[in-house]
């Protein structure tokens, strides 16, 4: 194996030397000989590097608890695999029973000071729950620091130490004029190992993994510990905050994500001045637009956001926002994903009239609304259920559907104005995921009032063709794509 390996390093060595030597120098040109040489990094880190500083958090237990699980493995299981894992079981009271509480290390983290007097930009995740939040520097001073604000739909967090003497900060970047295939850097602390430096590009932009932030995708490595530190580029700038790895074994495996450092800043900043965010909403629940549904509406692509619910007395609602709108636009920026919506949305100071762009039924509508503050969650309620029975089958169609009408104290119930409502479905049209007690809105762009005209709309329906229908169930709006039967 050693033969083998020095083998390799020999072969590799005069591969080298054969690329970067004076007869091959002499036949390149400059961009061939640029291509040829790898970027130094050790300005950069002799530059960034005494900013970035190691985080160690603490919790208080009861004293002889046994867990022997730190939260940071906790949240690493859960946030990497999707494992729930239970916290420990606090001891009960008795005459046995451990008295007191003990701190225990609950985990390692990065952040990078911002401020000369002691801020410091970390992810929430780390510092979230922590009685004790201990911060060193690389100089190897150490302090208690304070917790400012986190901000968990960011994962970002504001802490605050006390320095007596102004501590050297990192240049802030901009993540908007970051380029796919850039060098970047990570400084950290993998597994505690401080001051870690690590390098690799920029993979991708605007990478959507389901959260709030669209993140920038990298190649460097990335490891529990390094959550928190600085993405910075080669001009030294931090253009990022390291917060997520894809893996399956909990270790690196190639792609790593940080959230752009120009949403990371405007978090801060109300972190500071209010020690939490305050964010618009207009009190809606979307769903994304897939192709098939896009062709079937004419959208000619997948785009905007599909309005499931919408909040009765919202923003919205008083807009005049119906469900199974299609959000096109707000406040004049496109919406060309679902989850665009919420950080436009979120981005509007609460108060402001904005107008927002939507398609129904194959026409697009400007409404204005007047953007709410976002609050705490509320459970979402109970589905509306159906009080009055069927009083009558109706006949069957080329969608494999038998529809009735609804009476007025249905319509008031679930609060539409027209509709039909679903008493059986073929096997084909449950298959597409149709449902018995669904009530039928639309049947492509044709707004449905009756169980005649949604009889005489389906007879014109070409076969073989799919048709998006326009479903509410329970308080939602979906669409469901039916093949009409020849």
């Amino acid at each position: 194996m050693k033969k083998t390996f020095w083998l390799s390093l020999g072969t590799a060595l005069l591969a080298g030397a054969v690329l970067t030597g004076p007869a091959q120098a002499a036949g390149s040109t400059p961009q061939q000989a640029c291509a040829c040489t790898l970027p130094d990094f050790t300005a950069l880190v002799e530059k960034a590097g005494p900013s970035v500083v190691n985080i160690r958090t603490y919790k208080k237990v009861p004293v002889g608890s046994g867990d022997q699980m730190d939260d940071q493995t906790r949240d690493m299981l859960r946030r990497f695999f999707g494992v729930p894992i239970p916290a420990p079981d606090t001891p009960k009271g008795g005459k046995d029973a451990p008295q007191g509480e003990e701190e225990r290390p609950t985990g390692v983290g990065s952040g990078f000071i911002i401020s000369p007097d002691g801020d410091i930009m970390t992810n929430a995740h780390v510092v979230d729950g922590a009685d004790e939040i201990l911060v060193t520097l690389t100089d190897k001073r150490e302090f208690k620091a304070k917790l400012v604000g986190v901000d968990k739909r960011t994962d970002v967090a504001l802490v605050k130490i006390d320095a007596k003497q102004p501590l050297p900060v990192v240049q802030i970047g901009d993540s908007s004029k970051v380029k796919v295939g850039e060098w970047v850097v990570a400084i950290g602390s993998p597994f505690g190992l401080e001051n870690t430096v690590t390098a690799g590009i920029v993979s991708a932009k605007g990478r959507d993994t389901g959260d709030y932030t669209p993140f920038i995708q990298t190649d460097v490595a990335v490891n529990p510990g390094n959550s928190g530190g600085p993405l910075i580029d080669m001009r030294g700038q931090v253009i990022g905050i390291n917060s997520q790895i894809y893996s399956r074994t909990g270790g690196f495996m190639g792609i790593s994500f940080a959230i752009p450092i120009d949403e990371a800043m405007r978090v801060v900043e109300q972190l500071k001045k209010h020690g939490y965010v305050v964010r618009g909403k207009i009190g809606v629940q979307i769903d994304a637009v897939s192709r098939e549904l896009a062709e079937s509406l004419g959208l000619g692509q997948a785009r905007g956001a599909l309005v499931r619910v919408v909040e009765k007395g919202g923003a919205a609602d008083k807009a005049g926002v119906q469900a199974g709108d299609i959000v096109t636009s707000f406040n004049g920026k496109p919406v060309e994903r679902a989850n665009d919506l919420p950080r436009l949305v979120g981005e509007t100071k609460p108060g402001s009239v904005v107008p927002m762009q939507v398609l129904r039924m194959g026409k697009t509508l400007t409404l204005d609304v007047k953007v709410g503050e976002w609050v705490m969650d509320k459970k979402p309620g109970e589905q509306t259920s159906q009080e009055s029975k069927p009083e009558a089958v109706g006949k069957a169609n080329a969608l494999g559907v038998k529809v009735i009408d609804l009476n007025e104290a249905q319509k008031r119930q679930l609060g539409v104005s027209s509709g039909v409502l679903v008493e059986a479905v073929r096997n084909g049209a449950a298959r597409d995921g149709l449902r018995v007690g669904d009530v039928i809105l639309a049947v492509g762009n044709v707004a449905i009032g009756s169980a005649a005209q949604f009889n005489a709309v389906s007879a014109q329906l070409p076969a073989g063709k799919q048709v998006a229908v326009l479903v509410r169930r329970g308080d939602a709006a979906l669409y469901v794509l039916l093949r009409p039967q020849g």
